[in-house]
């Protein structure tokens, strides 16, 4: 079976990887002089970064401290680690031992690292730490000191919801993962840390469950992140286009997200989450195609709701992808599949209107992209002003005009609204892309380009994966039990079971001695 030949492929690859091994950095100079210099040399004596050398104990040993501006908590620094040192009376000792002595006796700050090469504290200092440094040793200790401003919790812009927790991602990463261990108590929670970016060296955090996720996926996932060789990842976005199965693709293979609570419920089903540092969306994987068109807002609700909105939700996709392409084939195709008084209704709007429906319909569409970029670009109370004002005066307009017919206004007003229901927008801008497709075709062979597109698609569909799963999983291949989760959201106690499809080691999510 697929996941068989897709696992034992990437075992391998993980094992072949970590046989290569790390490189060794540039050491720490015993000297002080020597590590000052270096120090300077390698950041380029910056402005903002800051030494700060004093002596230690009775024999006044000296020692170095360095960090950036702005990116450290000063009263930690002078209250955890200056003041206590300065203050400190040692006895006679070598550097070595005196930073070991000040380790375990001296300062009171509770994050401590050691380091051994330059390379390492150099990007702790960068990150936002501290590196603290004695002459005579030849190893430096990392406070955790970071202390930047960081941006107040707030509801999702994107993600907004009438029942369900009011709190999203932030840019800072430990925030996040907080986040998460506010919602998941569990010691199976595991988050591991990688630097991508050959010069940024940016945090990626990824989160799983051990013992929920398959073990496989998440060697995988670290394989394909070690393959990223940019200078930087600005942000989810770069990862989620370098880690995707394919890049000839509309449909997102990843899904992105703001809210917590939705990356809680995949890491507990038995998918991956990963963190970029100063970005507040988080990637799950992997997805099928039905992740897109689910909602944290079903399992906050009663099932009959969920499954009303689910049904709603594909009927809106289906209307956003094809209503165009129905009206343009019905108009200019298959006059007769229209009854006789909504054609006599349809001539008689038309009339006077000099382009073909299918003008008609790129005209009109394309005026709605353009005002739906320009709202998102403008400040929030003038985009708001310009999307709802510019659509009723353009629309107004344009009909007074004879330019179009009421009817395509009204079908390109209905296609908008159906694309607004749908929960993931990087779902429903890839049915934004298809449409103008399928509207080509439809002028072209009328409803039999409009069924060709829609068995174009689905060829497609079936034949992508995200990280080794069908994206048309429950559908093919068919797995009976995730229909639970699928377009009927069951009670929550009929949903006994993890998603097959994620392949978890722990299938049972309720306890059969504590179900109802």
């Amino acid at each position: 079976m697929f996941k068989q030949l897709f696992f034992r492929r990437a075992i391998a690859r993980t094992a072949q990887a970590a046989a290569a091994g790390p490189s060794p950095g540039t050491p720490i100079p015993p000297s002080l002089a020597e590590t000052l210099a270096a120090v300077r040399t390698a950041l380029h004596s910056p402005n903002d970064l800051i030494v700060r050398e004093f002596t230690v104990g009775s024999a006044a040993c000296p020692f170095a401290l360095f960090c950036i501006d702005g990116m450290v908590d000063a009263a930690l620094i002078n209250e955890q680690v200056l003041k206590p040192l300065i203050h400190y009376c040692a006895a006679d000792e070598d550097g070595v031992r005196l930073l070991e002595t000040v380790e375990r006796e001296v300062l009171t700050a509770f994050e401590l690292d050691h380091v051994t090469t330059l390379d390492d504290g150099l990007l702790a200092v960068l990150s936002g730490d501290t590196l603290l440094v004695a002459d005579g040793a030849d190893c430096g200790l990392v406070v955790g000191s970071r202390g930047w401003k960081t941006r107040a919790l707030e509801e999702p812009q994107t993600e907004s919801i009438i029942r369900g927790p009011r709190i999203g991602f932030t840019e800072d990463l430990r925030t996040n993962t907080s986040l998460l261990r506010r919602r998941i108590r569990d010691v199976n929670l595991c988050f591991d840390i990688q630097r991508i970016g050959r010069r940024a060296r940016r945090e990626v955090m990824i989160a799983y469950i051990d013992g929920v996720v398959h073990p496989a996926l998440v060697p995988e996932l670290k394989r394909r992140l070690d393959t990223i060789d940019i200078d930087d990842v600005e942000g989810s976005g770069y990862v989620e286009q370098w880690i995707a199965d394919s890049f000839l693709t509309p449909f997102p293979l990843v899904l992105n997200t703001e809210r917590p609570d939705k990356v809680s419920g995949a890491l507990l089903q038995g998918r991956v989450a990963v963190l970029v540092d100063g970005d507040p969306f988080a990637l799950v994987l992997p997805i099928t195609l039905s992740s897109c068109f689910q909602s944290p807002e079903d399992y906050y609700q009663h099932w009959l709701i969920s499954t009303l909105t689910r049904i709603l939700r594909l009927m809106a996709a289906f209307m956003a992808t094809f209503l165009p392409s129905l009206y343009i084939a019905l108009l200019e195709f298959h006059h007769g599949m229209i009854p006789s008084r909504l054609a006599f209704s349809i001539a008689g709007a038309r009339e006077g209107v000099p382009f073909p429906a299918v003008i008609e319909a790129f005209m009109m569409e394309i005026t709605l992209e353009l005002l739906r970029e320009a709202g998102l670009r403008l400040p929030k109370p003038i985009g708001q002003t310009i999307g709802i004002v510019g659509g009723l005066v353009i629309g107004e307009a344009a009909v007074a005009a004879g330019i179009v017919s009421p009817i395509m206004v009204i079908v390109v007003a209905v296609t908008a609204i159906a694309s607004f229901a749908l929960p993931s927008y990087s779902f429903a801008i890839s049915l934004r892309i298809l449409r103008f497709g399928i509207m080509l075709a439809a002028s072209v062979m009328g409803l039999f380009g409009v069924i060709m597109a829609y068995v174009m698609i689905n060829v497609h569909l079936v034949n992508l994966k995200s990280f080794g799963i069908p994206y048309s999983t429950p559908f093919a291949p068919f797995f009976a039990k995730d229909w639970k989760d699928l377009i009927l959201r069951a009670p929550v106690m009929f949903m006994n079971s993890r998603p097959r499809l994620t392949q978890s080691p722990d299938q049972k999510r309720i306890s059969q001695t504590k179900k109802r």
